[in-house]
């Protein structure tokens, strides 16, 4: 649902603000393209669906619910399978939850941000921190155990007090998962322009590494189990559809400027493709009532583009890359053969960035702090 009321400071994703949305349209060419990407991937089950955006709460519960009527009358939807719609704090009143649980909706993601409104204005947010705590609480009360917060840290003139106190606020009204991400300056955004012209300046990176350092050793102590670089479970609410991404299984991307990698087995492919849906609303709903869906690339990955994904995105995670995932990509060559013999993986498992074991390939906890600075030499290591 690429639709937002309002464009947020640091956004450079796939949104559009706009006067009226013909809901109508937007619902039958998401229903179509999710029914012919599916039949055309010929998967006979769905472990999860996610509403992204943009802002989905935006759409109707109406909506929500006839998307995943399509995708259950193409494959076998379930009743286990997780459905997350992400939210915005202030589209998300109590009725509209319900109306959502009804369509099918049983895991939110709710764009907390920051629960100080000073830090809110400076991000753009239409939301106060007092909005922000009534949505979760109405969350909470409709998806007990089933509720996520964003938090976003490393803002323009904020200290590590401010972070902790931030935290510990957080903490006292959270469910069972938090994703923490650290603000990155993206071109074209109002809050790189402010930085850039000198009006406002980020946090350094000695500092920056201490709030993520404090935020993992807070989130550990409160019983989280910290699983990927940015998320955190506790009771065992791990998103699963983002760990289909990070364990590099297949996905479907529906909607405008949504990415997808499955093997298109309908049309008589056998190999993993990279797709990505067409940007722009008004030319991806032409596209898809002309002919299905709107696909914009398709690019066929090789053998080894897909091993680079899989350790990429696998070594995001807590348990890494097991050999049995690994063996599913490339069984001819073992992780062990790899990545154990003399080179760039065994000097990080030395400074103890890194371990290779019975399980797998997987970075320690000093080690998923910097894994950005691991990942280009063990991707030599790769190509060699």
């Amino acid at each position: 649902w690429p639709y937002c009321r309002k464009r947020c400071s640091y956004c450079n994703f796939n949104t559009y603000v706009v006067p009226a949305v013909d809901e109508a349209a937007v619902r039958a060419c998401l229903v179509r393209e999710a029914h012919t990407l599916l039949r055309l991937s010929q998967v006979h089950s769905i472990t999860s669906v996610f509403f992204g955006g943009g802002t989905p709460s935006l759409a109707s519960p109406r909506t929500v619910a006839a998307v995943l009527e399509a995708v259950a009358g193409a494959a076998h939807l379930p009743t286990s399978a997780e459905v997350t719609l992400e939210a915005n704090p202030s589209s998300t009143d109590t009725s509209r939850l319900a109306g959502f649980r009804a369509a099918g909706v049983n895991r939110l993601s709710i764009g907390v941000q920051s629960l100080d409104d000073a830090e809110l204005r400076l991000l753009g947010r239409e939301h106060t921190a007092e909005e922000a705590r009534k949505a979760v609480e109405a969350a909470r009360g409709l998806f007990p155990g089933r509720t996520s917060i964003d938090l976003l840290f490393g803002l323009p003139g904020q200290s590590r007090d401010a972070w902790a106190e931030g935290l510990e606020v957080a903490l006292r009204l959270c469910d069972d998962h938090i994703s923490l991400y650290q603000l990155t300056l993206e071109r074209g955004t109002a809050l790189a322009a402010q930085v850039r012209g000198g009006t406002l300046s980020l946090p350094p990176q000695d500092l920056l590494a201490d709030m993520y350092q404090t935020a993992r050793t807070v989130l550990v102590a409160a019983g989280f189990r910290h699983y990927e670089v940015s998320n955190f479970a506790r009771k065992g609410a791990l998103s699963s559809h983002n760990l289909s991404y990070w364990r590099a299984d297949q996905y479907i991307g529906v909607g405008p400027g949504a990415h997808g990698r499955f093997v298109p087995r309908g049309e008589g492919g056998c190999s993993r493709e990279a797709r990505v849906q067409t940007l722009e609303p008004v030319t991806w709903m032409r596209e898809v009532q002309s002919q299905g869906h709107g696909t914009r690339s398709r690019v066929v990955l090789s053998p080894l583009e897909q091993l680079e994904e899989l350790l990429t995105l696998g070594l995001r995670t807590d348990e890494g890359v097991t050999h049995e995932r690994w063996g599913l990509f490339f069984p001819q060559l073992s992780l062990q053969m790899v990545f154990g013999v003399p080179g760039e993986a065994q000097e990080l498992q030395e400074q103890g960035w890194l371990l290779l074991d019975g399980s797998g390939l997987r970075c320690t906890w000093a080690g998923l702090a910097v894994l950005d600075s691991l990942l280009p030499d063990l991707l030599c290591q790769l190509q060699r």
